[in-house]
């Protein structure tokens, strides 16, 4: 009998432990509601920009914030897709009980953006090329760097709550290709990971990192990224000095 009970008793606990520790590592939903709109390029030395860069990188900071489960993403890239959706949907085209409801698009708390501020990327030849049939191939090596300003504006007060400087370093290595087809010359590189690419990712992450941390986790993490910030503006003093 007293063994049934022991029995029992464990049986008990055990149940309560499991509950407990499912309860503990329930995540709640999250309640911060952000939404990223498209990037910019205030420097000339980034010669990947063009004009649908921006929307990309806003759309990789999106996903990166998603994947933390500490936000709400909320989507600025296609809205216009959305609406035409509800407008075709009041249209009365659309079978009744199948069409989304107006008036139901949550709105966002916060504005997230940024704007490359800098970016530079060194490339030195490693030899070693071939010329094969009037082409030459040859071997290289890049290292960027760039800069990225990330703000976040109060969508209520339109006014700028988080500002800082976020930096990606890469390297990496590549094959070139340059010579003549048909009398046009061309000469370019090729790489399914370009340096510039990876830097800008090291950005983008850092940025996750640094919002996740100010505005979800506030747990003292915010130390730490003072400590980044304080080495990157002496750096930058550093090198203003020596010009």
């Amino acid at each position: 009998m007293k063994l049934a009970n022991h029995t029992g008793l464990l049986g008990a606990a055990l149940a309560l432990a499991l509950t407990a520790g499912g309860a503990a590592m329930a995540r709640e939903a999250p309640t911060m509601t952000v939404a990223v709109i498209d990037f910019t390029n205030q420097t000339s030395s980034a010669s990947w920009w063009n004009g649908d860069v921006g929307n990309q990188l806003a759309d990789v900071l999106s996903n990166e914030l998603s994947a933390t489960g500490d936000f709400k993403v909320i989507e600025r890239q296609k809205i216009d897709a959305v609406l035409a959706e509800q407008d075709l949907a009041a249209s009365s085209r659309m079978r009744p009980g199948s069409t989304p409801h107006t008036g139901n698009i949550t709105g966002a708390q916060y504005l997230v953006t940024g704007s490359v501020a800098a970016y530079t990327e060194d490339t030195s030849k490693t030899g070693g090329g071939l010329n094969i049939a009037g082409f030459r191939v040859g071997g290289g090596k890049s290292q960027a760097y760039v800069a990225i300003d990330l703000r976040v504006i109060d969508a209520e007060t339109s006014e700028v709550v988080y500002s800082r400087t976020v930096e990606g370093n890469s390297s990496g290595g590549g094959v070139s290709l340059s010579g003549f087809t048909h009398g046009v010359g061309g000469d370019f590189g090729h790489s399914k990971k370009t340096p510039a690419s990876k830097a800008v990712r090291a950005a983008l992450i850092e940025a996750t990192d640094y919002l996740d941390c100010v505005m979800v986790k506030r747990d003292g993490c915010e130390a730490r990224y003072q400590q980044k910030e304080q080495r990157r503006r002496d750096n930058d003093k550093k090198v203003l000095d020596l010009e």
